[in-house]
């Protein structure tokens, strides 16, 4: 098995990585890649289905021993393949049948963007009718998230969404993912203070914040485990190549543990922000905790109507949530962007253009499976939209994170020194990546799979 490496000229001509990220816009956009739905959307409901503060500190686990490390491993295998996933995972194991499991990354990250546009589109119309008051003229919130979602709106909010991010894409890194994070990144967490401290003075806000950050460990099961270990991956944008791919376009004195450490930290900080906003809020107004995925577009606009300056504040938490959403989008979009540039030589432009087609002949009748004409059209009692949220979430994800533990601990022999790691620091991260993470993956398959 050869592990020879390539010398940067040789490696940016084939993989054409030629681009790269500032030290801090590097670190702001792998911020804004994995500051997203997850952390707030999904993270709150999740937490809420799981009783609060323990789900919580269980979280935090799971992003440090298993999160963290394989984050550092993903960044480290794009910055030293210099390319796409493909190309990483082919180049380091020196075995040409390793890129098609780096292909499962590049394919996660385009069906992930099909329904996930989805629900970017949703926050951006959530926002404007916000805004206008419009949201608030009915009292059954149900009854309007089913109208809007049956009809064409959705669709046109996604091509919104496509626009947006494709013109970013298409401007490069630094011009366009680079700048882009500079200037939301920040605006998103002034945002997220506005909101805090609005929703700290509400009358129901200590009891709110006692239920997110006070344990209580009976509320806990092995499935609530496994739940706060996929939803660390997720919320890290792990398995799905954009941590790698956003890797390939770091700088070499870019110490990779200390940006691994800043992202997590920001994710961290987010996902905090996020729970102190919404838990406080649900129970001042009456919303049980647990109201599951529609606990942001059904139970929080009914907290924002009974809300003093409701609409501006909602308006403010919809462009939050949007905001994040095409952070990430950012990251999906990029993934098999690059992926084209490298393997059939297409410039940036052509690259975006193509995959955001390719994207949208999908992402269509996914819309239109999320609430629209297609919903009652299942297979396995799941629609399209269910199916591409479940498959990539519980099965993709896992197995792109598992083959980078794999490479990283067993095959490929300089992962230690890319990742800038020695002696002590080094065997734990290893031990982590040969042994802890991905046993842990594993299990989060085997039940998701229905096996445990």
């Amino acid at each position: 098995m050869s592990n020879k490496q390539e010398s940067p000229s040789t490696v940016d001509k084939k993989a054409g990585t030629t681009e790269r990220f500032s030290s801090a816009g590097f670190i702001l956009a792998a911020i804004g890649s994995s500051v997203g739905l997850g952390n707030i959307w999904k993270f709150t409901y999740v937490t809420g289905q799981n009783g609060g503060g323990a789900f919580f500190l269980l979280f935090i686990a799971c992003l440090c021993i298993v999160g963290l490390p394989v984050l550092l491993g993903e960044l480290a295998v794009g910055r030293a393949g210099r390319g796409d996933a493909v190309i990483s995972f082919t180049k380091l194991s020196g075995k040409k049948w390793w890129g098609a499991l780096g292909f499962i990354a590049v394919l996660s990250a385009f069906l992930i963007m099909t329904f996930y546009s989805t629900i970017a589109g949703w926050t951006l119309h959530y926002a404007v009718q916000s805004i206008s008051g419009a949201l608030f003229e009915s009292s059954d919130y149900q009854a309007v998230f089913n109208a809007f979602t049956a009809s064409s709106a959705p669709i046109w909010w996604q091509i919104v969404i496509f626009g947006i991010t494709g013109v970013v894409i298409a401007k490069g890194i630094s011009s366009g993912i680079e700048k882009f994070n500079k200037i939301v990144i920040p605006g998103l967490l002034i945002i997220l203070v506005i909101m805090l401290m609005r929703t700290l003075t509400l009358d129901g806000a200590a009891e709110g914040i006692r239920y997110f950050l006070y344990p209580d460990f009976s509320q806990l099961t092995f499935t609530s485990a496994l739940e706060a270990l996929g939803l660390a991956f997720f919320s890290l944008s792990l398995g799905m190549g954009a941590m790698l791919t956003y890797g390939a376009y770091v700088e070499k004195h870019q110490s990779l543990t200390a940006a691994t450490l800043a992202v997590g930290a920001g994710d961290l900080a987010y996902a905090l922000i996020a729970g102190l906003i919404i838990f406080p809020t649900t129970f001042t107004f009456g919303i049980a905790p647990n109201s599951g995925p529609g606990l942001v577009f059904v139970a929080l606009p009914a907290a924002f109507a009974a809300m003093p300056f409701g609409n501006l504040f909602g308006g403010l938490f919809f462009i939050l949530l949007a905001i994040a959403a095409i952070t990430s989008c950012l990251a999906l979009i990029e993934v098999p962007a690059a992926y084209l540039m490298r393997k059939y030589g297409h410039g940036r432009k052509k690259a975006t253009i193509t995959v955001m087609i390719a994207m949208y002949v999908v992402a269509l009748p996914v819309t239109l499976a999320a609430g629209g004409v297609l919903t009652d059209v299942k297979l396995g009692g799941r629609n399209l939209f269910d199916w591409l949220d479940f498959v990539t979430s519980n099965i993709m994800l896992p197995l792109g994170g598992l083959f980078v533990t794999i490479l990283v601990g067993f095959v490929w022999k300089g992962a230690g020194e890319e990742a800038g790691l020695k002696g002590w620091w080094l065997k734990a991260w290893m031990f982590s990546m040969r042994y802890i993470a991905p046993i842990l993956i594993v299990l989060i398959f085997l039940k998701y799979a229905g096996i445990i």
